[in-house]
């Protein structure tokens, strides 16, 4: 839906935006004929919840791509927002880029919240290489005018700039006695919408589609990078997709866990050799709920379901106008979730506590809720844990890719690849040198691999050579084939899985292989070093809790 917006354009912005958009000369000029290439992320949707991942939810757009391109069985995030985007963005581990923890200012350099000039975004890159850049939905890596997104390379943006917003204001989001601002932007210029005229994860797609649009005169290839806040809290849907799930979460978490774990294993996401993630102790059975338990429970995963199903169907806007452009048979379509769905402490506590208020039943624009551990348990399958933890229920995603021509229909790899090996890839597909320095600044090299042998069927695995490494917020883990080492702070002692068959993380088998421990342990103090991550203890901020946030617990 098209909405009239009330904005003024700060002249400090019109001027840092006209200096920032200025083209870098490059020695090759892309034609229309290179690829173009579509980046899609959601926010806080747990392994399983496409249908092509083995969800009762309706996702058919994303399940065409599925069943015409690739999957990866294993694709790793950083387990929570702004880190994710960090490292998206840049192609750097998120603390190199200068978001070691979140989009807020700890003092030090990997800390200091936004991204730093070192680390190029996709939008400076392939603005060098003559692309188009185009962006749409969430920024989270910088709220300061100089880092935004059309100061970091895109020519066009519409989305918001932190971490949330309510789906049918811009009305600041109810925390206690501070609530959170919501800065919603197109192109430098602050948008005022008038209340319930739009539902947001509409404008993301109808941006994005307006952008393909305005471009289509433009003889060059596209970068699009559409980042939907669904199904991220509040939990705030359209009546009509609510409709779609009235008595589908009748059954509860514990059969529709099963019956997910079962078209998993159809789907060939689960092999049979692979164990699954126990039954957490956290989440009370279904039929132990009292009637209107059930009642409340169900709701809020009746709206769940509703925000995926329309993020899938904005997703479809986005294909119908490739198709309608002619731009999809040479286009690469990448999508993955930003981390696992959230657990945490109840909203029950929250709500009594005074530290978030709904004003409205659960789904409406009054409502402020979030899925919660119990149903996130259901999210994750068959995965460990959930949202802000490096079990693999916090940072595995599900993991599409789509490029007619060039990925074999409904290929399935294992994959192991990270957010870090995104760039990487598109450079080498379009053809773009990574630049040594962007204007006037020595540019941080790219430390992940490319994925095009994987997405085109030549290696089951990226072929890296070296561990892929994780830290924040104290959490730990590092991977190397596989081998997976993981610590939860504060505890800093640490667990080891043999992926290859427990990806459920039931077997630690640290106190049987202590020497595995001890090297992997090694490798990571090495990097560490080298990337400036420092004891949380040092940095750890007074209220650890950042807004929205919940705690996670760890369920050992």
């Amino acid at each position: 839906m098209k909405h009239l917006t009330l904005g003024i354009a700060l002249s400090a912005f019109i001027i840092t935006a006209s200096v920032a958009q200025q083209k870098p000369r490059t020695s090759a000029k892309p034609t229309a004929g290179n690829p173009n290439i579509v980046l899609i992320m959601v926010d806080d949707m747990g392994y399983s919840d496409l249908g092509i991942y083995g969800s009762e939810i309706s996702t058919p757009n994303l399940d065409r791509l599925a069943k015409e391109g690739i999957r990866l069985r294993e694709f790793y995030n950083n387990s929570i927002c702004a880190p994710t985007r960090a490292s998206l963005l840049t192609g750097q581990y998120q603390h190199k880029a200068g978001v070691g923890y979140f989009d807020v200012n700890l003092g030090l350099p990997a800390y200091q919240g936004y991204l730093n000039r070192e680390s190029l975004t996709l939008g400076e890159v392939f603005r060098s290489g003559g692309y188009s850049t185009l962006m749409s939905g969430k920024w989270h890596v910088g709220k300061d005018s100089l880092s935004w997104p059309n100061q970091r390379g895109f020519d066009k943006f519409y989305g918001i700039l932190g971490g949330a917003s309510d789906y049918f204001d811009v009305k600041p989001l109810p925390f206690g006695n501070s609530p959170y601002p919501v800065a919603l932007i197109k192109n430098n210029v602050r948008q005022y919408p008038k209340d319930n005229s739009y539902y947001f994860t509409d404008e993301i797609g109808n941006n994005a589609v307006q952008f393909l649009d305005e471009q289509k005169s433009e003889n060059k290839p596209f970068f699009l990078y559409v980042a939907f806040t669904a199904p991220h809290w509040p939990l705030q849907a359209l009546p009509e997709d609510i409709a779609k799930y009235k008595g589908k979460y009748d059954s509860g978490w514990d059969s529709l866990r099963v019956e997910r774990l079962k078209r998993q294993k159809e789907l060939g996401i689960l092999t049979e050799n692979q164990s699954i993630a126990q039954h957490d102790p956290e989440v009370p059975y279904w039929n132990k709920l009292t009637y209107d338990e059930k009642q409340f429970w169900k709701a809020k995963m009746e709206v769940y379901a509703a925000m995926v199903d329309r993020m899938d169907q904005n997703v479809g806007k986005v294909l119908a106008k490739l198709k309608e452009l002619k731009k999809d048979d040479n286009t690469l379509i990448i999508f993955l979730s930003d981390n696992g769905a959230q657990g945490g402490f109840s909203s029950y506590s929250q709500l009594r506590r005074g530290i978030v208020r709904n004003t409205g039943p659960v789904g409406t624009a009054g409502s402020f809720d979030y899925q919660e551990q119990n149903w996130a348990y259901l999210s994750n399958t068959p995965l460990r844990h959930y949202k802000n933890n490096f079990h693999e229920g916090g940072f595995g995603t599900s993991f599409i890719g789509w490029y007619p021509k060039r990925i074999k229909p409904g290929s399935i790899a294992k994959g192991t690849g990270h957010l870090i090996d995104l760039a990487p890839t598109f450079y080498e597909l379009a053809g773009i040198p990574y630049p040594a320095s962007y204007k006037g600044v020595k540019a941080n090299p790219l430390v992940g691999k490319s994925l095009l042998p994987v997405l085109f069927g030549q290696a089951n695995e990226v072929d890296r050579g070296e561990p892929i490494f994780w830290e924040r917020a104290g959490n730990r883990a590092v991977r190397k084939g596989k081998w997976k080492i993981v610590s939860t702070y504060p505890s800093y002692k640490w667990e080891l899985y043999d992926l290859e068959k427990d990806r459920g993380e039931i077997t630690n088998l640290a106190d049987a292989q202590p020497q595995i421990v001890n090297d992997l342990s090694a490798e990571y103090v090495r990097w560490a070093e080298k990337t400036g991550v420092v004891d949380y203890d040092r940095i750890k901020p007074q209220n650890d809790i950042i807004p929205g946030q919940t705690a996670t617990r760890a369920n050992n």
